[in-house]
């Protein structure tokens, strides 16, 4: 037995701070708004291209990262800091550590959406998915993570509770994960203040870009929610976590295995192939521990199934760890070489993303506002029956999201693929598969309607909540402090061992940092230190002055959200676009652009595919020459004039970070862009096109008419 001592204890006194959980409340339900307000015009704008306005604002390139990341980091980021908030306070017995700390993570949070938002409507982009924004905000992402973190170890260790709950293990694997990922994707050289350069290039950048962006996902989309639904869901039901030992087995085999992952986004691509193995193997393997948390969070509700028949928060949680579980169970089938070779690039990915995000992340967060906005304003839920009319619209919303999109995925697929009896490609023309799916386009525009209207319901039945209620900022509460004992012995069972570990927060953080990160460097160090991984091709040369503003200008109207430059070593893509990408075709890319998804065809081999006529007329209206094209139009391009101010800095900023650009090149840099340009200009001009050299247009021609020129296949 264990030798203690024991204080004498005494009730202290305190209050929980309910004014910040109500600060990140209202703003989860107004930027949830925005967010899907947003995504409902994306998703029409598909089958009604004209919803673009012809404006250089509201095109899909340019709204698509808005609608990503007011979701991601805007409703869910929201959602998140709301439930930690509510649930750290109670979990340790402890107020926040720093009200100012709250304060200014509160109001840092939103100034960075605000300018999130901003910037990419205006195209200030890095083109790197979910990490789009632009170097200043980044280092204030950065600034107020660190704030938010600060205050939430300064709680913990504030502490009147010796052992960390389950739910306090994900919200840590989160802080600290999503710090080095956030640090790690956003090195960058600063052009100007609103323009950089990732100071990765090619495979190496999508190496790092897609470890960021799978776990973005998993630490950000995943443990904190899981942290949620531990604390939320035994609340909701008033029930124990169903199993204490598969909660610890649940949490260090996700942290461990789900950064391995990332690479699965690249199979078939350039990346070396021993990397691509890793994030399949250890993709399969993530079906174990996802689905014990899902087994752990559902078999909680053990006994309690009447009440779920009868409660919406319990019906929302329930279909939130199935969304989960059925998400966790796709994304390691798509990681399968033969399954990814169909999913890739279509809409199916597109459906499998939602089924998390709106059947996860939504629900979820919906079931824990209908919990805990009646406790916040110590009121009962304005009315149960419109909530319970939100859950079955929002349902029915998510199936005529995914079904269509499934479908259209699947059926792009197969026609990307099928060849006629003779050995021909039966659909040449890509434009063919896009007209087949458009129904399935409008469809889910519909699901998405139903998926808004139901949540404009539950802001109505909050809002009415609030309104009857009475709001304390802060609640009264009382504990002893925590138990201080001095042991003599060691735990020799496993869990004892586990449970010593809880009551050491610094230590267990510095357990789940080693097994967060041992599976990102044994992947990155080797692609970036052993150079045979990345062999270079001497005819890739790195781009001229006008294709680098070419170049920028693809990235700041978001072609890439649309268009793939990764030719897959298939057939079917060989014979349609031309031979398959090299590794070392993109040793001067800064950043990637191989894109995710093909609502158009790729473009790796568009260079001299068609005349620089073609090129300013379908950029002027792409159905001119492509009738029936869903692509908005982007006539500014032709009447704007390019800015060329920036080019020196950019020649710069690129020698700098490895493009081979000759010492005194900046010098010269803009009288060789004016060289080309004239002679783009002169050959449009002989073809009846009243323009001059120095418009945008211009220098997007040339950036699309070099690429893929620099190999030619036998």
């Amino acid at each position: 037995m264990s030798n203690t001592f024991t204080e004498n204890l005494t009730i202290e006194k305190f209050s929980y701070d309910n004014k910040i959980v109500k600060y990140f409340t209202i703003a989860t339900l107004v930027w949830g708004t925005v967010g899907l307000i947003v995504g409902l015009l994306l998703a029409f704008q598909l089958y009604f291209p004209v919803l673009s306005l012809n404006l250089q604002y509201t095109t899909f390139g340019r709204i698509r990262p808005v609608h990503t990341n007011a979701i991601i980091f805007a409703f869910v980021g929201n959602a998140i800091f709301m439930g930690v908030y509510y649930s750290l306070q109670r979990l340790c017995k402890a107020r926040m550590f720093s009200d100012l700390f709250s304060k200014l993570h509160f109001w840092g949070w939103q100034l960075i959406i605000v300018l999130a938002a901003l910037t990419l409507l205006l195209g200030i982009t890095t083109a790197k998915e979910y990490a789009e924004l632009e170097w200043p905000v980044d280092i204030l992402i950065a600034l107020v993570w660190v704030i938010f973190a600060i205050n939430f170890f300064g709680t913990i260790v504030k502490r009147r509770e010796k052992h960390l709950y389950v739910a306090i293990w994900f919200y840590i694997a989160t802080v600290v994960t999503i710090a080095v990922l956030h640090i790690v994707n956003s090195i960058e050289i600063p052009v100007t203040l609103f323009k950089s350069y990732s100071v990765y290039a090619g495979v190496q950048d999508a190496l790092v870009q897609w470890w960021y962006g799978h776990n973005a996902v998993a630490f950000f989309l995943t443990t904190p929610y899981l942290g949620l639904m531990y604390y939320f869901l035994p609340k909701a039901a008033n029930r124990p976590v169903y199993s204490y030992r598969l909660s610890i087995i649940h949490f260090w085999t996700l942290i461990f295995i789900y950064i391995w992952a990332g690479p699965h986004h690249l199979l078939y691509s350039s990346l070396p192939d021993w990397a691509q193995s890793l994030g399949t193997v250890f993709s399969i393997m993530l079906i174990a521990p996802s689905w014990g948390g899902m087994i752990n969070g559902l078999l909680t509700l053990r006994g309690a199934w009447d009440k779920v028949r009868e409660d919406a928060v319990l019906k929302f949680m329930v279909v939130a760890v199935t969304a989960y579980g059925m998400a966790t169970f796709e994304g390691p089938m798509l990681s399968l070489k033969n399954v990814n070779a169909l999913a890739h690039f279509t809409d199916w990915i597109i459906s499998h993303v939602h089924t998390g995000a709106l059947g996860w992340n939504g629900f979820l967060t919906f079931g824990i506002l209908y919990w805990l906005v009646p406790r916040l304003f110590r009121t009962e839920l304005y009315s149960k029956k419109l909530a319970n009319y939100h859950f079955w619209i929002g349902f029915l919303g998510i199936l005529f999201y995914i079904i269509p999109m499934y479908w259209a995925g699947i059926a792009q697929s197969l026609m990307w693929k099928q060849f006629t009896p003779d050995g021909i490609l039966q659909y040449p023309n890509f434009l063919e598969t896009t007209l087949q799916i458009k129904p399935m386009y409008l469809i889910r525009g519909i699901g998405g309607l139903f998926y808004f209207s139901g949540f404009l319901m539950m802001v109505f039945n909050l809002v009415k909540t609030m309104k009857q209620g009475s709001f304390a900022d802060n609640e009264d509460a009382e504990a002893p402090p925590m138990i201080k004992t001095l042991r003599t012995d060691k735990a020799t069972s496993f869990l004892g061992k586990h449970r010593l570990l809880e009551s050491r927060p610094f230590q267990f953080t510095l357990v789940a940092v080693v097994m967060v990160l041992v599976g990102g460097l044994i992947e990155i160090i080797p692609t970036f230190a052993i150079k045979s991984n990345i062999p270079t091709i001497s005819s890739v040369k790195p781009y001229t002055p006008l294709e680098v503003q070419g170049r920028d200008l693809y990235i700041r109207e978001g072609c890439l959200g649309c268009h793939s430059q990764l030719i897959r070593p298939f057939r079917s893509e060989t014979e349609r676009y031309g031979d398959y990408s090299k590794a070392g075709e993109y040793v001067y890319d800064h950043p990637f652009t191989w894109g995710s998804k093909r609502t158009g065809p790729d473009l790796m081999r568009e260079g001299m595919k068609y005349p620089n006529l073609w090129h300013y007329l379908h950029m002027q209206d792409p159905t001119s020459v492509s009738p029936g094209s869903i692509m908005p139009k982007y006539s500014w391009l032709h009447t704007q004039t390019l800015d060329i101010s920036t080019t020196e800095a950019k020649i710069n900023a690129l020698r700098s970070i490895g493009v081979p650009y000759e010492v005194g090149f900046d010098k010269i840099a803009n009288a060789e862009l004016q060289k080309q340009a004239e002679l783009i200009a002169q050959d449009l001009q002989k073809q009846g096109i009243d323009v001059t050299s120095d418009k945008e247009i211009i220098a997007l021609i040339a950036y699309l008419q070099r690429l893929g020129t620099d190999i030619k296949a036998k």
